[in-house]
């Protein structure tokens, strides 16, 4: 049963670091179309190992994050918390976190004033035969 388990978990890793390493491939011969600049093949599987080896070290750091505040799942602060080593990518990650936060609120706002509309149009007596829809087409 452990061999299975293992087996699979290997198979799984070995998929994943492919797709790494064809959309490391991909991302590289974009860049290479707009710098005028050529990859080869070892520097292309040497950055796609480098980026699958920084991600396993990331998920390592989001678990333990999520872990340590007594959570089963990671959430935005554990992602920032593991960024906060490069300027940049924290600065871009609490940009996009914020940015989605807002979105989520706006949304929020928005589902409970159409929610609190529809609720007041059956609350409200029928006073004609056509509706508010109808009406704002007439002028």
């Amino acid at each position: 049963m452990a061999d299975t388990e293992e087996q699979r978990k290997f198979t799984q890793t070995q998929r994943l670091k492919a797709a790494v390493h064809y959309t490391t491939g991909l991302f590289c011969q974009e860049v290479a179309e707009h710098k005028e600049v050529e990859f080869s093949k070892q520097t292309i599987a040497a950055i796609a190992e480098t980026t699958f080896r920084q991600c396993e070290i990331f998920a390592r750091d989001l678990e333990a994050f999520a872990r340590h505040a007594k959570r089963t799942t990671v959430n935005a602060e554990d992602v920032k918390l593991t960024a906060r080593r490069s300027n940049a990518l924290f600065s871009f990650i609490t940009q996009r976190s914020e940015e989605l936060v807002s979105n989520n609120q706006e949304q929020k706002e928005k589902r409970k004033k159409a929610g609190g509309k529809a609720k007041k149009k059956s609350d409200a007596p029928l006073q004609s035969g056509m509706d508010e829809d109808e009406d704002s087409n007439i002028a």
